[in-house]
């Protein structure tokens, strides 16, 4: 007799106390099974004899549940493994469970897995072998068959007041736009993507897979070059539901004096724009004061473009004669021009960069031609 006065429900024999539920009352006012009948009708693993896997054959993303994941799949029998994985239930009084696979690939789209499992059930060790046919449905995901269609939502157009784009400011909005995507991208938005990099005669046209990206670069093309955004609507279908779908332009209108240019404001010295954001900022060159347009012309005063730090040239610094004047080497005569010393200026340089235009010579600060 067992030592708990417990027997079999099926069989009869007597069995020892187990702790958990027992056969028929979850309460535990049955005795359990005893081992015999117990493992009679166990099953170590539940697991199906065949699965449908939809993989994308151009990005690797596999459907699970209602959605794309990107798995970045190349070798199809780490995904096989890992659906199996998902799709196989352990015995609850299973412990130190551990299972095996053989991969036969039977077709280009059929793996056979040859599982084989083990595991400690009350005390005594339990095998168990499965084989799984997974079977790959290639399918073109969402994603890829917008970008194959040249899907967009938005379009960021990057233009100029009064001028085109420099090709700093082309390649920077791009960069701005493929940067924003990657980040999206990399945070797992399979929406994220560019769709066209278009080089116009006036400037830069970049389409975007949604209109809250086209948004978000146009707002970060803008804070590092300054400027203006306009957005603008087109109806272009209805989806599904009677819904209206638009597609939004952002235009990105660059001022017409950036960074690193140099301008005789009307009536004034020449001026290097050090900020294109808000007022228009910068140095004179005369003197090396701070310059400031006033709030009523923005980032476009009435101004002569005289050049920008890209037109600098290096030249002999010969003498500084006082606190307002130097001499320096006329880089194309070579003969010595008495100019005006910047605040800025070294007096201790050998050498100095200057901008030769219609105004006359000028020093430039070397912080800006290096920059």
């Amino acid at each position: 007799m067992s030592s708990s006065g417990e027997f079999c429900p099926r069989c009869g024999k007597p069995v020892e106390s187990r702790e958990g539920p027992r056969v028929g009352d979850p309460h535990g006012r049955r005795a359990h099974l005893c081992d015999a009948c117990y493992f009679e009708d166990f099953d170590l693993v539940d697991a199906p004899e065949e699965l449908t896997v939809r993989i994308c054959p151009r990005c690797g993303a596999v459907y699970r549940g209602n959605r794309w994941i990107d798995v970045g799949a190349e070798d199809y029998t780490d995904v096989a493994v890992e659906e199996v994985t998902e799709a196989l239930s352990v015995h609850v009084d299973a412990d130190e469970f551990t299972w095996l696979v053989d991969p036969e690939q039977v077709d280009q789209n059929t793996i056979l897995m040859h599982c084989h499992f083990s595991g400690v059930v009350r005390e005594t060790p339990v095998e168990a072998d499965r084989d799984v046919r997974v079977r790959f449905s290639r399918e073109t995901c969402t994603r890829c068959s917008r970008i194959a269609g040249d899907y967009y939502a938005s379009i960021v157009q990057v233009r100029a007041e009064g001028r085109t784009p420099t090709d700093a400011e082309r390649e920077g909005a791009v960069e701005i736009a493929e940067e924003y995507v990657e980040n999206r991208d990399a945070k797992g938005d399979r929406n994220a993507f560019v769709s066209e990099v278009k080089e116009t005669r006036d400037g830069v046209d970049v389409k975007l897979s949604t209109t809250q990206m086209g948004r978000a670069v146009a707002q970060r093309v803008r804070r590092r070059f300054g400027g203006t955004i306009t957005d603008s609507r087109t109806l272009v279908t209805e989806d599904s539901d009677g819904n209206e779908v638009y597609r939004v332009t952002y235009a990105v209108r660059l001022p017409p004096y950036p960074a690193g240019t140099v301008i005789e404001p009307e009536d004034d010295d020449p001026v290097l724009v050090r900020s294109a954001h808000g007022n228009l900022k910068g140095d004179y060159l005369t003197t090396g004061a701070h310059y400031e347009a006033d709030s009523e012309d923005g980032v476009a005063p009435e101004a002569r473009r005289l050049g920008s730090v890209d037109d600098a040239r290096e030249t002999t610094l010969v003498a500084v004669e006082d606190e307002r004047a130097v001499q320096v080497l006329d880089p194309d005569t070579f003969e010595t021009k008495t100019i005006a010393r910047p605040s800025y200026l070294d007096p201790g340089a050998e050498t100095v960069h200057v901008l030769k235009s219609r105004a006359g010579l000028h020093v430039l600060p070397e912080d800006a031609v290096e920059g």
